[in-house]
């Protein structure tokens, strides 16, 4: 385990997860949160979307240590460049709770930006350069708000781009385009937004077409679709799948994992990961919400076994799948 700003320059030879407090491999121990929501601070988010504006460096480190406590290693925060993203204040929760956190470069949904937003007037390749320099060089403190361009030591981990339904529109394909062009000039991980659960299908189509290995491919929210038959499919295509919707639905129990399980079943454990895609207020426990992030490490893997998983496919959903798909292969 390393870390540290003489870490980011050391690590060049992969695999190895880049972390926003350095690279790190192996991860041996404890569970992998894929898709987290731990700051989230623009003023369009306070003004619009109030009930996912998370900007408290203190409340988000009560959180985290929360889930430290119930045996999670490493999250994903997957907000990208300009949406409410701070690597400053994720590098400082790091810091304070031991959990390593990756951090995501790349293009949310349209909604966090608008129509006249400089992202949407820019070419592929110059988001592109974007996205690298932030995976290789630092991530900008301002987050791209400023003229001033200032990059900190934390770097990305990872590109996030998303499509607004099940047939990508033009601003969607630039956004793959660009992922794919930084994916492959780094050999980073790409991490989607799947709108309502869909889109998976074509996102894949597109970014293994630019030569994007599947296998570097995660897809998010796809347990929104409720369409066993469409997860097989996107399963077969070799992509990780992302379970993210289980600690919304806890109240269910073990009807909130039977796609999960089915897919499992189908001989697909090992495309599967899970996070809580905890960006509600609602959800944390120190802003007096249910369940608490904490919920899904402590009680998933009860649920997972008592659902007829062995250990040893419980550990690859919670931990090994993630590993594998968050490491950076050789650049193209």
């Amino acid at each position: 385990m390393t870390g540290g700003a003489a870490d980011l320059e050391a690590r060049t030879t992969p695999p190895f997860l880049r972390t926003v407090t350095g690279d790190w491999a192996p991860v041996e121990d404890g569970v992998v949160y894929m898709h987290e929501h731990l700051i989230i601070d623009s003023p369009l988010i306070a003004d619009r979307f109030p009930h996912i504006h998370l900007w408290e460096v203190d409340a988000a480190v009560e959180e985290t240590r929360a889930c430290a406590a119930g045996g999670v290693s490493l999250m994903v925060d997957a907000m990208p460049c300009a949406s409410g993203r701070d690597a400053g204040r994720l590098r400082l929760i790091s810091e304070r709770t031991g959990v390593k956190i990756v951090a995501s470069t790349g293009l949310h949904h349209d909604r966090y930006y608008g129509a006249l937003h400089w992202s949407n007037r820019v070419s592929a390749d110059q988001l592109a350069d974007l996205f690298v320099a932030d995976l290789l060089k630092g991530i900008d403190e301002f987050d791209y708000t400023s003229p001033v361009v200032r990059r900190g030591t934390a770097r990305a981990g990872i590109v996030k781009v998303a499509t607004s339904g099940e047939i990508p529109d033009a601003r969607d394909r630039r956004n793959l385009e660009a992922a794919a062009i930084a994916s492959l000039r780094t050999g980073a991980p790409i991490l989607t937004h799947c709108e309502g659960g869909r889109g998976g299908l074509a996102q894949t189509d597109i970014l293994v077409g630019y030569g994007v290995p599947a296998a570097s491919i995660t897809l998010s929210h796809i347990d929104k679709a409720g369409d066993p038959a469409y997860l097989r499919d996107l399963a077969a295509t070799g992509v990780t799948l992302e379970f993210d919707q289980i600690l919304k639905n806890h109240a269910r129990g073990l009807a909130a994992v039977e796609a999960l399980v089915d897919l499992a079943a189908q001989g697909f454990a090992d495309r599967i990961v899970v996070g809580t895609d905890g960006a509600r207020r609602t959800l944390w426990a120190v802003h007096g919400g249910v369940p608490g992030l904490a919920w899904l490490a402590a009680s998933l893997p009860s649920l997972l076994r008592g659902a007829g998983l062995p250990q040893e496919t419980v550990d690859g959903i919670l931990r090994d799948n993630a590993v594998r798909a968050l490491s950076w292969r050789e650049a193209a």
